[in-house]
């Protein structure tokens, strides 16, 4: 069982399973020794959807599943945010909603899927500007936005977190602590990733100045590494995701988990305490691990990359004197 003063850990679970059925999903999980997982793309038989596309009768599967491989849902990894700030053509893919269809429609369906399955967190974004745009450009239209959606979580007692990721408005630390400062609300979290900056020309001490920046308003944190590139730009410009191939775990990439690790270590009651506003108990880890690639909509690892992430993290906490609470012994379901 789960003891006082450790990281909780958790992993995307679709990164899992090629074809991303379900079961697949929960045996890899839970064999890896996770008591918990996010829930982002999903078969039950009826063709791969997101999971803020589910069914009622899918939702009601979803939580008898979790009951039987003794699991439980961390968060949703919803894609709300992955839109288009504007109704603006810039060469992209990105599809545009108007604010407040998109809050009573996917955002509000976001909202009841989380109630559903049993998760206060949500996992979000902060909208695409203009493909070229400076960014900072648009941080007031991004808090615009993202205040209604942060509201309406609350309204259902969730809270949103902002990944930040390249190519949107939040794209960098400092970035996402201007919106997070300037909403200022209770509901609205920042998530830190190491992959989603080195792979837009930060230094490994770049990326960790980003994480500094985000603590004030650090929710959570997912795992994903990359090698680091051999002439770092440490500017955020455009990035091509789809072609993004050489994601690492831990143990092999820039190192900067490591010093973040080592900061949790050394203040890890104010982790925890801002983990327990989020009702976890501690500072949450969800590994996303891209070891075979990624891209703009997540990726693969396989069972084989999610056990070297998972290990690879594990050994990391250990190594630093954190505990984490992977399962090391078998309980009673």
């Amino acid at each position: 069982m789960t003891t006082d003063r450790q990281v909780l850990l958790s992993a995307f679970a679709d990164e899992a399973s090629a074809s991303k059925r379900f079961e697949e999903q929960l045996t890899a999980v839970a064999a890896v020794g996770l008591r918990r997982y996010t829930v982002r793309f999903i078969d039950l038989g009826d063709g791969v959807k997101n999971a803020i596309d589910l069914t009622p009768g899918e939702r009601a599967r979803v939580v008898e599943l979790n009951r039987q491989f003794g699991l439980g849902v961390a968060t949703l990894g919803s894609p709300i945010g992955k839109v288009k700030l504007f109704d603006f053509d810039d060469g992209t893919a990105n599809r545009y909603v108007p604010p407040e269809h998109y809050l009573a429609e996917d955002v509000t369906r976001a909202c009841e899927i989380a109630n559903a399955l049993g998760t206060g967190l949500i996992r979000g974004f902060s909208f695409y500007p203009p493909k070229g745009d400076d960014p900072q450009a648009h941080v007031a239209a991004a808090v615009d936005r993202l205040g209604p959606i942060a509201e309406r979580c609350a309204a259902h007692g969730l809270v949103f977190g902002l990944e930040v990721e390249a190519n949107l408005v939040g794209r960098t630390g400092g970035l996402l602590k201007e919106i997070h400062a300037q909403l200022a609300d209770a509901a609205l979290v920042l998530i830190y990733d190491v992959g989603n900056l080195i792979t837009q020309g930060f230094s490994p001490d770049a990326t960790y100045a980003e994480y500094e920046a985000m603590k004030p308003g650090l929710g959570w944190v997912h795992v994903k590494d990359y090698r680091p590139l051999t002439e770092p730009t440490d500017t955020a410009g455009y990035v091509e995701e789809d072609a993004l191939s050489d994601y690492r775990a831990v143990d092999a990439g820039s190192g900067v988990y490591q010093r973040v690790i080592a900061d949790l270590k050394g203040d890890f009651d104010a982790h925890a305490a801002k983990a327990e506003k989020l009702g976890l108990a501690g500072p949450l880890f969800d590994l996303e691990p891209h070891v075979r690639g990624g891209g703009q909509y997540g990726w693969y690892s396989g069972p084989d990359g999610l056990g070297v992430a998972m290990r690879a993290l594990c050994s990391a906490l250990e190594e630093a004197g954190c505990a984490h609470d992977r399962r090391g012994t078998v309980e009673p379901l």
